[in-house]
């Protein structure tokens, strides 16, 4: 699911200021990043089922600075519009259609 290569929805270990060298030492990042992974996989599973291209929007798996998994929405703006009615139709009770 993650990993397609478009560069601008990347995936992957992505520490807030790791360029900047504030990794902490000892902290599990990569234990957070792989939790994260799984619900980004899941949601993109979900997104694909739901009409979407992955192209456009997807979930994609990183940590904050603590190593905790966060998983992040990604998408060009028109698509995550059309996402979130799909959402407020659901909830609505409108069956979902968008």
């Amino acid at each position: 699911m993650t990993g397609s290569g478009e560069g601008w929805l990347s995936d992957g270990l992505d520490v807030p200021g790791a360029d900047s060298g504030l990794w902490v030492s000892g902290v599990d990042y990569i234990a957070g990043w792989r939790e994260a992974r799984e619900a980004a996989d899941r949601l993109n599973r979900a997104l694909l089922g739901a009409g979407f291209e992955l192209s456009a929007v997807r979930a994609v798996a990183s940590t904050n600075e603590d190593g905790c998994g966060v998983v992040r929405l990604a998408g060009w703006p028109g698509v995550v519009e059309r996402l979130a009615r799909l959402l407020e139709a659901r909830e609505d009770g409108h069956g979902g259609a968008a």
